[in-house]
């Protein structure tokens, strides 16, 4: 059985191409009518790669191969980052399959797929069923800004008596602050300016203190936990005064150069810096159900899911006046 539906490509010149592919469907395969995508700052860095781009998917399961037996045609589903894992390696059996040792996700599984199109050919065992009553374009920005806060605060003993600092509000941020807080968590933004102070408080936060590096920061508790959702270049020296005896630090930006880090002062206070990567399944899970179930929503701006609207989201984005995250709407 094989399907053809439409597709919107980066390519060498960093323009949008309007392509068309078809898709044979494998036994445990769905075919998924896309109606919305979220936008990532990664589409931005995969943009002239001539893939297929986006990953925060949102659709409508049209097709199913011949061994699916998990979810069933007219389902309201979610993809995001990854395609495949076997689920039957060490990782996956312990529930780590986000580092699934078969795993393909997007940008190295396959050019043709992604969020960024009429439809998409996606493993029956990698899509996130989406409660009902919660809105598909609320959905989208889950499967990978969503995915990626909530496993910090839902995979590394973050508790509800916590301090949980955020630094930097925006896609990843504002989503981390509405989380956090509705877990009960004591919610402390930092923020380079006073320009988002309103903001912050209406997304659930407690506190709000301006900061820039190199610049002490006074009349502020140490915190239990820190998301890094700005910058990439990170000056950690200037984050330990921060932190809490045996604190967290996780860096959700990524940067190709070295971070120096002040080994002493980190050992000092046994702080850790801790990696973290997308969602599994089973967390993407609980992060779409406690979201609908607590009525969080991101903070959104919408475009048409068609090449000019991929054009004019992915501009916005570039330009810095996203806010706070992009997700495209099929007409």
């Amino acid at each position: 059985m094989s399907v053809t539906f439409e597709v919107f490509r980066g390519s060498q010149e960093g323009s949008i191409v309007a392509d068309k592919t078809t898709r044979e469907l494998q036994p445990n395969e769905v075919y998924i009518e896309t109606t919305h995508s979220g936008l990532c700052g990664t589409d931005e860095h995969f943009l002239k790669s001539g893939q297929v781009l986006g990953h925060e998917g949102v659709g409508v399961i049209r097709q199913l191969g011949r061994d699916v037996k998990n979810v069933k045609a007219g389902d309201r589903v979610g993809f995001g980052y990854t395609h495949y894992v076997c689920g039957t390696c060490e990782k996956c059996l312990s529930g780590w399959d986000q580092y699934c040792e078969n795993k393909k996700e997007y940008g190295t599984h396959d050019h043709d797929l992604g969020s960024f199109s009429q439809g998409v050919v996606w493993d029956a065992g990698c899509v996130v069923p989406i409660p009902d009553g919660y809105d598909s374009a609320d959905a989208a920005p889950l499967m990978c800004a969503g995915a990626t806060v909530w496993t910090v605060l839902s995979e590394y003993g973050v508790r509800p008596t916590d301090r949980v600092g955020i630094m930097g509000i925006g896609g990843l941020g504002h989503l981390a602050i509405k989380l956090a807080s509705a877990m009960g968590c004591h919610v402390v933004v930092f923020s380079s300016s006073e320009a988002k102070r309103e903001e912050a408080f209406n997304f659930g936060a407690s506190e709000y203190h301006v900061f820039r590096a190199g610049e002490e920061l006074k009349d502020c508790k140490p915190v239990n936990h820190l998301l890094l959702c700005g910058s990439a270049n990170v000056d950690y020296s200037s984050l330990i005064p921060l932190m809490d005896i045996h604190g967290s630090i996780y860096p959700l930006t990524v940067d190709f150069a070295p971070s120096p880090i002040p080994l002493l002062f980190m050992n000092i206070k046994g702080v850790r810096v801790q990696g973290s990567l997308v969602a599994s399944r089973r967390s993407l899970r609980s992060l779409v159900q406690f979201a609908a179930e607590k009525k969080i929503v991101p903070t959104k701006m919408t475009f048409p899911l068609n090449k000019e609207g991929v054009e004019q989201a992915m501009q916005t984005l570039r330009d810095g006046k996203m806010r706070y995250r992009g997700v495209l709407i099929r007409q």
